[in-house]
């Protein structure tokens, strides 16, 4: 039986981790720690909160008196908890250094001393490199990360090479690109165009809506974790992309086409300080390991666009009843809609 802890296991990507992970891997035991902050939800969690195999702590991975035992006993270890959002790090950074850096720091003080750990998986992401002009990022490319969500992961993603180089602490780092699917937080894009546009709302499209992300389903990422947990090599890095490049504008309007909603819903905004143009990974290296995607975009968005529809129990209490969700949404756009 293997001891997993998965950090922000509470969380989008998280949470669909600690799914996928119970079910591939009946020797498995998960121990599930987060904070429970805005994005972190026990209902995330609602569907395998009776599993045997599966116990939830609640806990800041900065704070070592929690963090430090679980680390202490784990076999692994997957770091997915952080402050995620580009927008909120432009309005307070503070956080975002607190938890995605000091808090990754306590969590590797902790696997250096843990006797028995056999892997530390960093979940850093493709928005370390910056804006990519043409071309994919590489692994060894320079990282020049352009706003404090960026700089935070990227602090994250050195400091945690530098306990493998220092300690040989068994770190294995992993740079995704956006990730979408089911149980993503309705501040994020998809799901903040999906949930307005279900209840024909404007959704808010920055600037000139020509930036382009790479879209990886959240159960490829997963997927790619899972690999590395095994075949990963400590000390390296691993980019993980789903090799979908999608503008903006386009996104929006494949959104609406798939709810049936008029391309009129698309309310342009001005757009955020230091938006990032463009991001591409270049994945052969974690191809190379047998690692490939495999959700189709069109149709990985489409069962999306159905899972937010089919569950408006899970979002619906978060925007219409939540005074700080309505708070945030207020500052981010109300200023930019005019």
């Amino acid at each position: 039986m293997s001891n997993v802890v998965v950090t922000g296991g509470a969380g989008f990507i998280g949470s669909n981790f600690v799914r996928y992970a119970l079910q591939a891997h009946p020797d498995w035991q998960i121990v599930t720690l987060d904070k429970l902050t805005y994005a972190g939800r026990l209902e995330n969690l609602k569907d395998v909160a009776g599993n045997p195999r599966h116990t939830f702590v609640q806990g800041d991975v900065a704070d070592p008196a929690v963090a430090g035992p679980l680390v202490k006993a784990a076999d692994v270890v997957v770091h997915f908890a952080a402050e995620t959002h580009v927008d909120r790090s432009l309005m307070s950074a503070g956080e975002f250094i607190t938890t995605d850096v000091y808090g990754t720091f306590v969590l590797l003080e902790a696997a250096r001393q843990a006797a028995g750990l056999r892997r530390f998986i960093q979940i850093s992401t493709d928005e370390v490199y910056g804006s990519v002009p043409e071309g994919s990022s590489r692994e060894t490319d320079e990282l020049r990360p352009r706003n404090p969500y960026s700089a935070s992961k990227a602090g994250a993603d050195r400091l945690a090479y530098s306990y493998w180089a220092t300690y040989d602490v068994p770190v294995v780092i992993t740079r995704a690109s956006n990730n979408y699917g089911p149980f993503q937080f309705p501040e994020k894009v998809i799901p903040l165009f999906m949930t307005n546009a279900i209840d024909d709302i404007p959704v808010p499209l920055y600037g000139d809506g020509l930036n382009e992300r790479d879209w990886l389903h959240v159960l490829d990422h997963c997927r790619a974790v899972d690999l590395l947990i095994d075949a990963g090599k400590p000390g390296e890095v691993y980019n993980v992309g789903g090799g979908n490049h999608v503008r903006n504008i386009d996104l929006t309007r494949q959104i609406l086409a798939v709810l049936g909603k008029p391309e009129s819903l698309i309310q342009p905004v001005a757009d955020r300080p230091g938006h990032d143009r463009r991001y591409s990974l270049d994945t052969s290296k974690l191809r190379a390991l047998g690692w490939s995607p495999q959700a189709v975009f069109d149709e990985g968005l489409r069962e999306t666009a159905d899972w937010y529809r089919q569950n408006e129990w899970w979002w619906r209490p978060i925007k219409e009843q939540d005074p700080a969700f309505k708070d945030y949404y207020l500052q981010q756009y109300g200023r930019r809609q005019g």
